[in-house]
């Protein structure tokens, strides 16, 4: 069955997926004029941000960290008839921001507050460190760590400045779509010494294993291997302490819901339950002239046509899972096989009750015995090692309404091997779960967790892989390898097929949630640009509702 979109004279945009990239990405089109279709597999929003509800708790199945609070205001404030796709990308003042002042278009939407500190880094001996992005009190506590890194700090500081300021904010948004745009950023990035992997940089500013740790870590949140990624992600340092870490009250759903809201406010229109089948591509006479979309196919037999088709799913699960390999010169199923791809999570949700007072943070971070030998176990040598390292996030610390009364929600994500690994997680699903849990509660982090837990779930590189259609289980995308960043990174703007755009983790520049926003920004304005000519025509008319 045709289903067609009411024809007012504007150009139809389906985007598949309604995660982070696809909604930032619909509001953006359907702000440029577009008549824009999200189509989504689960029945909620959300993506890997898809929220979990039962007996009174709330999970934010995914994304929990948020930064650069400029990003959604800027995205709340776009309307219909204003387009701000050349407007400075952050403004003269964005600097000087240090407290979240949310602007009157958000706070419509959502509550965003700060997190402080943004983590509680817990190592194997029980002590800690509290990263709040305060100088002083980061000096403090390397001070009682390992005063001989003192100095060390400082130049680290310096140099992840520098990186900050050339590789964010300068080149954030940039499009590296031919090799020239690539070459010519290339010797800034050399003179930083921003191509050498991440956790050799740290340790040319730190001696202490420890410091090398809480340095290098946070490349792990987007599914990055310290020990691989290039160091131009010491820049997450940076991004972090200029503009704080942050929570929507209600959780990160709060954040998918207000997007939502404000897409099918301006006049896009979101279908849930619509699986794609397969992306519709007309192949056009001529050698001279590539295939062009036409629309999609949906798994329950309709078909959406279109001009422009994006898609925020699986890099991989696009191209080789939803168009024939005959209309794919550059993206065949050989060069995406052999990427690499980002490793995998197990992720434990659980509710307990609040018997006691919690040592705790709103984000904890929890090293084992072992993280260089084991980030080569989860990444190089995909076996599930006997130790592990965790991610706790537990959000009623800051929002209690995610809980029934006197109990917390909470949930911990441990780095896993993708499914390259071949892992039963039918079996080691149960026993990590069980293992982690007890692990919390014997080691004293929840005491007596496991008398007073009253829920418990989770999932495993298999919900990646066959909920959310993420190729071999990865839970962030194309690895973000220096082989595989900027312009080797998978193109926004597909290089097979005319009016293919790809947004989201796997994409420019890459995985988290301010590098989505961004990716979506970069792919709005690569559209903008195919179909200047149209959007000029369109931006005196008012908005119309297109379901």
């Amino acid at each position: 069955m045709e289903i067609d979109q009411m024809d007012n004279g504007h150009k139809r945009a389906v985007v598949i997926g309604a995660g982070f990239g696809g909604l930032s990405l619909g509001i953006r089109l359907q702000s440029l004029g577009f008549n824009t279709t999200i189509v989504e597999k689960l029945d909620a929003p959300g993506g890997r941000a898809y929220v979990k509800k039962i007996d009174g708790f709330v999970f934010d199945m995914g994304p929990t960290v948020i930064t650069v609070p400029h990003f959604i205001e800027e995205l709340f404030e776009l309307t219909r008839e204003e387009h701000n796709l050349n407007n400075p990308d952050f403004p003269a003042d964005i600097l000087h921001q240090d407290k979240l002042v949310m602007h009157s278009e958000t706070s419509k939407y959502m509550t965003i507050v700060p997190i402080k500190p943004f983590y509680r880094i817990y190592f194997d001996d029980k002590s800690y460190f509290d990263y709040d992005g305060d100088r002083s009190n980061t000096r403090a506590q390397i001070k009682k760590i390992a005063p001989e890194d003192l100095e060390g700090y400082e130049r680290f500081h310096d140099a992840a400045e520098a990186i900050f300021k050339r590789g964010f904010l300068e080149l954030g948004y940039t499009f590296f779509e031919d090799t020239k745009t690539m070459l010519k950023v290339l010797p800034d990035l050399l003179r930083l010494d921003a191509v050498k992997n991440l956790f050799s940089f740290t340790s040319q500013y730190f001696s202490s294993k420890k410091l090398r740790q809480v340095f290098s870590f946070e490349t792990l949140l987007i599914g990055g291997n310290p020990l691989a990624v290039p160091a131009i992600y010491a820049m997450i340092h940076f991004v972090e302490k200029t503009w704080g870490v942050h929570y929507v009250m209600g959780g990160t759903g709060e954040l998918v819901n207000g997007m939502v809201k404000k897409f099918e406010e301006l006049g896009g229109c979101i279908r849930f339950n619509s699986e794609v089948a397969s992306i519709e591509v007309e192949q056009r006479k001529g050698i001279f002239f590539k295939p062009r979309v036409t629309g999609l196919s949906l798994k329950n037999g309709e078909n959406l046509s279109a001009e422009v088709v994006v898609s925020n799913a699986d890099y991989a699960s696009t191209y080789m899972k939803l168009i024939e390999p005959k209309h794919r010169r550059w993206n065949n199923n050989w060069k995406i096989r052999r990427m690499s791809y980002s490793m995998s999570l197990v992720v434990i949700y659980f509710g307990f009750k609040a018997t006691q007072r919690l040592n705790l943070r709103h984000h904890n971070i929890i090293l084992g015995p072992r993280y260089e030998e084991l980030l080569s176990d989860i990444f190089k040598r995909k076996i599930l090692a006997k130790d592990f390292s965790q991610y706790l996030h537990i959000p009623t610390i800051t929002d209690p309404s995610l809980a029934p009364e006197n109990h917390h929600a909470a949930y911990t994500l441990i780095p896993v091997p993708n499914n390259q690994s071949n892992i039963n997680w039918d079996i080691e699903g149960p026993k990590l779960t069980e293992a982690v849990l007890l692990f919390l509660d014997q080691e004293g982090y929840i005491p007596s967790l496991m008398r007073d837990l009253v829920h418990s779930e989770f999932i495993t590189p298999d919900y990646f892989e066959n909920t959310l259609n993420s190729h071999i289980g990865n839970s962030f995308g194309v690895e973000p390898k220096l082989t595989q960043s900027a312009f080797f990174r998978p193109h926004n703007r597909s290089e097979d097929i005319n009016n293919l755009y790809l947004v989201g983790a796997s994409t420019q520049p890459g995985a988290g949630t301010p590098s989505v926003m961004m990716s979506a920004k970069m792919t709005a304005r690569a559209i903008a640009r195919d179909f200047e000519k149209e959007i000029s025509n369109w931006k005196e008319e008012k908005a119309s509702k297109i379901c």
